[in-house]
């Protein structure tokens, strides 16, 4: 379960927005939670001078507008390179979720336009909650989940349903893709309460008498699960994101992701709602 958050604010209040969304679930009102906010390097010694009050300024701010209980809140003010960072600040934090704003740029965008948020996506293990600037940040009472058989998708699974469980009038939207199916005019799609993939999903949501949807699409699994997302007016979408980098390449971007290869990296590009990515 998420105990421990690490927020990064730049003070356009997206990702703050986000946090207090959360913070009205009851399992996550417990949680202890890291604001950062962190000024890159200036030329001259009196330029981060001013750019450090600012900051300053900025991440008082920040902690007014979230209005949290001081005692669980940190609130870190850091120099240097941002992508690093919040990195380091995750791994020292031992953070459960780290929550970043995003631009959500396509494919080599993010590589020519030294996108934080994409660094941070390759290179840290913790799960991630991406905002990008142009979504609305909604009050969150359906939350989908793309699974399939991957491990990663179970932990989706157990975080979605510890989040929804405690909401009110909430909804868990059940979503397997088969990019393999390929219907001909007229042919009906097989029963998504049948989808081996789901049942497993179905049958835990009604022993806990969880409401739920389900959907089992054929297509492309990024298409069909933004559109899905749209169509469903989804305020949380939960994605497994598996590890594949080797240790020896842990500090190299992998570029298949970056170049918009990967199905994680699609839906963080295209999704309409937040989307938190699951190692």
């Amino acid at each position: 379960m998420i105990e421990k958050i690490l927020l990064t604010t730049s003070g356009t209040g997206q990702t703050e927005d986000m946090l207090k969304m959360l913070m009205d679930i009851p399992a996550i009102q417990p949680a202890a939670v890291t604001v950062l906010h962190v000024v890159p390097p200036q030329i001259t010694s009196d330029g981060m001078t001013e750019k450090l009050e600012e900051g300053g300024k900025t991440l008082a701010e920040a902690i007014q507008r979230l209005n949290l209980d001081p005692s669980r809140v940190n609130p870190i003010l850091q120099q240097g390179d941002p992508k690093d960072i919040v990195c380091r600040i995750a791994e020292q934090s031992d953070t459960d979720l780290i929550i970043m704003g995003s631009r959500g740029l396509k494919r080599i965008q993010s590589i020519l336009e030294n996108s934080v948020s994409q660094y941070v996506f390759q290179l840290s293990s913790r799960p991630m909650l991406l905002v990008k600037d142009d979504v609305y940040v909604k009050k969150i009472n359906r939350v989908m989940v793309a699974l399939d058989k991957s491990e990663s998708a179970q932990q989706c699974l157990k975080l979605a349903i510890g989040l929804i469980r405690d909401i009110k009038g909430g909804q868990l939207i059940l979503v397997h893709t088969n990019p393999d199916l390929k219907l001909k005019p007229g042919e009906i799609a097989a029963n998504p309460n049948e989808d081996p993939v789901l049942l497993p999903a179905i049958n835990e949501a009604k022993k806990l008498g969880i409401n739920y949807k389900c959907a089992a699409p054929e297509g492309k699994p990024g298409e069909r699960i933004c559109q899905l997302a749209e169509e469903m007016n989804v305020d949380l979408l939960i994605l497994g994101s598996p590890d594949r980098r080797p240790s020896i390449a842990k500090g190299i971007p992998d570029l298949d992701r970056l170049l918009g290869q990967s199905l994680s990296d699609y839906v963080r590009v295209y999704a309409n709602c937040p989307v938190l990515l699951v190692r």
